[in-house]
């Protein structure tokens, strides 16, 4: 092969993975570290958090008559020497919190 040949299929190789990139971070789901790491920060702004957790695998959520892929979640604070735990929804696609609720 010439050098010309193996030049030119190169530039078309990173040519076409750069396109391929731009197309798939276009569909890109968040990941569940960072729709953690976004509730968390939703859960700071109203005090100290002392735990938490989350599901890796996105579930269907419905919401006022709205369905959602969501990961399910959790947070522990520490209010009054007392732990209070909340479970919480993070939408997939926006990693917006879009419902939590105390628990036990």
């Amino acid at each position: 092969m010439s050098k010309k040949k193996v030049i030119l299929a190169a530039g078309l190789g990173v040519a076409a993975g750069f396109v391929i990139k731009q197309q798939l971070d276009q569909y890109q789901t968040i990941t569940p570290e960072k729709a953690l790491n976004n509730a968390k920060e939703t859960f700071k702004k109203k005090g100290p958090i002392s735990g938490s957790w989350i599901y890796m695998k996105p579930e269907e959520v419905e919401k006022n008559g709205l369905l959602y892929h969501a990961y399910r979640g959790g947070i522990t604070r520490n209010i009054d020497g007392e732990n209070k735990q909340y479970e919480f929804y993070v939408d997939v696609d926006t990693g917006a919190v879009i419902g939590s609720v105390q628990t036990a």
